[in-house]
């Protein structure tokens, strides 16, 4: 049975960063302990995409919303600024946690949008992001994020790039809600393409030297004096033996590839 290896955005940008920090946390399984700061961010963020789930089904949120003043401003703030996203009738499928996968050579690229939007001539991604809006709008067009979801969709529907676009919403408050936008192109989409499969080629020389002579992933050229992880893989080189573990890897039988007609 082949198998393949699940790929995210999260995968891609750690490789295209750290391919030694890629294989501590996805081959080693090796990571650091969350603080209870990062535990309650995580955990207002999953409330807040939960609730936004809850609007696309026409559901009542206000039992879920009456104990948190905070999460309950921050929804009815997206939802002033997005009435057209619920409102409008041309929408012909609206989804909220949207998956997708897409088979790639030996990998499964894999994408979940927090709520696409469906139109007879386009289509539309939408990413909620419970942080302040970034001041560098060309790092967030260079994130595998931005990238895979728009190739995703682009590969896997009868939407030409043109007609594909992906926005991001920033909720923090007391800030009033911002977005960004980001229109696609058939030149994008070749350039996604072509970084896409050198990433990937390095990943499946990686992975080969790895399981089968223990090779551990390489930094870049120049990078191990600049690495932003060099001081963490040197902790973690010290606090753990390092275990071989590909649970990552699923069997093709087990992979739902989506390829509508949309």
């Amino acid at each position: 049975m082949q198998s393949f290896f699940r790929i995210s955005q999260s995968h891609l940008n750690l490789l295209e960063i750290c391919p030694p920090q890629f294989q501590k946390v996805y081959l080693d399984k090796l990571t650091f302990p969350v603080t209870p700061q990062q535990e309650e961010k995580t955990n207002w963020g999953s409330l807040f995409h939960l609730l936004m789930q809850q609007i696309n089904l026409g559901l009542s949120l206000d039992l879920l919303l009456i104990e948190n003043q905070e999460l309950k401003n921050s929804v009815q703030a997206l939802i002033k600024e997005t009435s057209e996203i619920w409102n409008s009738e041309k929408v012909v499928s609206r989804d909220a946690e949207h998956h997708r996968n897409l088979k790639y050579n030996s990998y499964l690229l894999t994408v979940i949008y927090d709520l696409l939007l469906c139109y007879p001539e386009k289509a539309v991604i939408y990413d909620w992001k419970t942080y302040l809006k970034p001041e560098d709008k060309e790092k967030l067009a260079k994130n595998w994020q931005t990238k895979l979801y728009l190739y995703v969709l682009a590969e896997t529907s009868n939407y030409e790039p043109e007609d594909i676009s992906m926005t991001y919403w920033f909720v923090k408050l007391p800030h009033k809600p911002e977005n960004i936008t980001f229109n696609y192109s058939r030149k994008k989409h070749q350039q996604t393409q072509q970084d896409l499969d050198n990433l990937c080629q390095k990943l499946t020389q990686y992975l080969d030297e790895y399981i089968n002579k223990n090779k551990p992933f390489p930094h870049y050229p120049n990078c191990e004096t600049n690495c932003p992880y060099s001081q963490k893989l040197l902790y973690l080189d010290q606090n753990h033996s390092s275990s071989f573990n590909l649970n990552e890897l699923i069997g093709i039988d087990n992979i739902e590839e989506i390829n509508v007609n949309l």
